[in-house]
């Protein structure tokens, strides 16, 4: 029996492993690439300083237009044939899609592959949900709160990877890169990764309707799709233009792509740094605790971004951020895998993911908009707002529950 419970605790370590390592791939692969789209959009035309605002918002945004429309198809299909399989999908297209994107010669031709991987995408979601099934919830924060340090870690190497590469050999080498990493976190999950899953015939599935009519707090599994929904267009309003608000503040001299993936890998740090102890900090207590302070954190600390005049002062507030995240979607998973049954969690989690993927397309537009009618700076007022929202339902729906 002990030699059984042992080879079982084998298994589950090494798919975890492995999930681990695609996630920080898949993070690392994006991370390594998108600080830098605007500038190598620039490369392909001859554009003026709001064409370029506008095309970097959409080429953002695509990805996650297509990922919230057809994540709910993949949560059901998750749900009939297993996460594992979503994997596969997920790393399979998306390293021919980024890695094509390195040969494109045009915006247009950019912009819809970059919507095809969207279609396509969703390793972390899938990745997060299959640990989430496979364990229990006395752990499941510990769990994702280390599964966010592969996230974290992917984005915060990834910026200053892709910046040197960058600068030595050109935009387009780390498209190729990244291809190629997909494609082997492609070959490790398929060999490595180990699901429990039973297959549920179509026939006998319970509508998302009815699972809905079952959940012991309706309202709480809502406001976190909308915690979802706000914490990731407010993370990702400055994404697009990070890199031309950089050359802003730095007159267009130096090295702006190594400065650039410096500032956008600056959360990363910070989240690496209390993610794990964040996902204890959740299993001993409440994760609705965690959150609220989280967001309240947040938002002391975009307000201070609007006054920044150096990149190094955007960086270092960019670090707090990171810790306060590190509280804020962890968080939301760990909400969402305690109060979901395990049948359903592979549409829930889409649902979240089509959540997620809506503050992808909102937060980009919205930050492009308006650096283009007023200055980058404004984005952080904006986004501070929507934090405010997000807090006062949170609030709300807490004490509902009480």
């Amino acid at each position: 029996m002990t030699e059984k419970i042992e080879k079982s605790k084998k298994i589950w370590r090494r798919s975890f492993l492995t999930l681990w390592f695609g996630c920080f791939i898949t993070a690392l692969g994006y991370s390594m690439t998108m600080p830098f789209i605007s500038l190598y959009l620039d490369t392909l035309g001859h554009f003026s300083n709001w064409q370029l605002n506008l095309y970097s918002g959409v080429a953002f945004a695509i990805t996650y237009f297509s990922q919230a429309i057809v994540s709910p198809f993949w949560g059901s299909l998750a749900d009939r044939k297993g996460r594992k399989l979503m994997c596969l999908r997920a790393s399979g297209v998306m390293a021919c899609t980024i890695f094509l994107v390195g040969a494109a010669n045009s915006v247009w031709m950019v912009i819809f592959l970059r919507f095809l991987q969207g279609v396509f995408s969703g390793y972390i979601n899938n990745a997060t949900a299959l640990m989430a099934a496979e364990t229990s919830h006395e752990k499941s924060g510990q769990v994702m709160g280390n599964l966010m340090t592969a996230n974290v870690s992917g984005t915060l190497l990834g910026p200053l990877f892709g910046g040197v590469i960058a600068g030595a050999v050109g935009y387009r080498s780390t498209f190729f890169i990244t291809g190629l990493l997909m494609a082997l976190v492609f070959v490790l999950t398929f060999l490595y990764t180990k699901e429990h899953f039973k297959p549920v015939p179509a026939k006998k599935m319970k509508s998302m309707v009815m699972i809905f009519k079952e959940l012991t707090n309706r309202r709480l599994i809502i406001a976190m799709f909308l915690t979802t929904l706000l914490v990731q267009s407010s993370l990702m309003s400055i994404a697009p233009i990070i890199s031309l608000f950089v050359r802003e503040l730095m007159h267009n001299q130096g090295n702006i792509s190594l400065v650039s993936g410096i500032v956008a890998a600056m959360p990363g740090f910070g989240t690496l740094l209390v993610a794990s102890k964040v996902g204890h900090l959740m299993d001993r207590s409440k994760p609705e605790k965690v959150l609220t302070f989280g967001l309240f954190i947040t938002i002391a600390v975009f307000l201070p971004m609007y006054f920044v005049v150096s990149p190094w002062q955007l960086g270092f507030l960019r670090f707090i951020l990171g810790l306060s995240s590190a509280a804020l979607l962890p968080a939301v998973q760990t909400i969402l895998t305690i109060d979901v049954p395990d049948e359903a969690f592979g549409r829930i989690f889409s649902y979240n993911q089509s959540f997620q993927a809506t503050g992808g397309v909102i937060g980009p537009l919205l930050g492009s908009f308006v650096s283009s009618i007023f200055d980058y700076q404004s984005v952080f007022l904006v986004t501070s707002l929507l934090i405010v929202l997000n807090l006062i339902i949170v609030y709300r729906v807490m004490d509902d529950s009480k």
